[in-house]
């Protein structure tokens, strides 16, 4: 199994991170600001709970484990991190798939199922998955493809708690962003940078491969984030006032 991050030193493993964030539970690990005003707050069970149950979807519906490429087609948003932290948590490989959607992958996650259709017919297809980004969303708004799975509904039936989920391959790539330059190993994965106990602002037009890995270095460091959708981050930058309140009310330090 993967282990327990030893007392007193930062979690280097995405099991040790989120031991690490469910350890004071009811403290705000991950606050998101979308556009036209959505907040949504995520304690440190809630994403725990998100988390789990996403886990045990790609686990019992798609056999996720080491070697699974689970293709990421997703904006910077509090769902996208939910998604890569699960795949991550059953050792999968996360492959951001950029502005076109490309062939590869087992698993494609996306709030844009037309644009795959096309590409996921025939022996080897990948698996299908619809997400629906507004906060309140039951279900995908619009119709899907075939053999689809609508997140929405379908990560609500599963477990609060992992059933199983393979011991991660640290030798094995976590994240390819499509460059061999963007490729990080499990290993490398979780980086060990973060300011300890920060409350930190993150602005979602950051690349996500990079943003992921912002957010994992602070919940390391046992911080918290608030992350701003691309389009409200640049409305911030652009009203310092604003940004000022926001900093002072969500008590942001980094």
């Amino acid at each position: 199994m993967n282990p327990p991050a030893a007392a007193g030193r930062t979690p280097t493993t995405i099991s040790q991170v989120l031991d690490l964030v469910l350890s004071d539970p009811g403290r705000p690990r991950l606050t998101w600001y979308g556009d036209g005003g959505e907040r949504v707050e995520l304690s440190g069970a809630v994403l725990q709970n998100w988390v789990s149950k996403t886990v045990n979807l790609l686990v019992e519906e798609f056999d996720a484990a080491p070697g699974t490429v689970v293709t990421l087609d997703l904006p910077a948003h509090w769902r996208s991190v939910l998604w890569a932290l699960a795949a991550w948590r059953c050792g999968a490989t996360v492959q951001l798939a950029g502005d076109a959607p490309a062939a590869g992958g087992d698993v494609v996650v996306t709030a844009r199922p037309d644009a795959w259709a096309d590409l996921l017919s025939g022996p080897g297809a990948a698996d299908l998955v619809a997400v629906a980004l507004p906060a309140l969303a039951r279900s995908f708004d619009g119709d899907l493809p075939p053999g689809a799975v609508d997140a929405a509904g379908a990560v609500m039936t599963y477990g609060d708690v992992i059933g199983w989920a393979p011991e991660t391959d640290q030798g094995a790539v976590a994240l390819d962003d499509g460059s061999v330059a963007g490729s990080v190993p499990f290993r490398d994965l979780v980086p060990g940078t973060g300011t300890p106990g920060a409350r930190t602002f993150v602005d979602g037009a950051r690349p996500l491969g990079t943003l992921l890995r912002e957010l994992l270095a602070v919940w390391a460091a046992d911080g918290s984030v608030v992350l701003a959708s691309a389009a409200t981050a640049a409305e911030l930058a652009a009203d310092p006032a604003r940004l000022d309140r926001l900093r002072e009310t969500e008590r942001i330090t980094a």
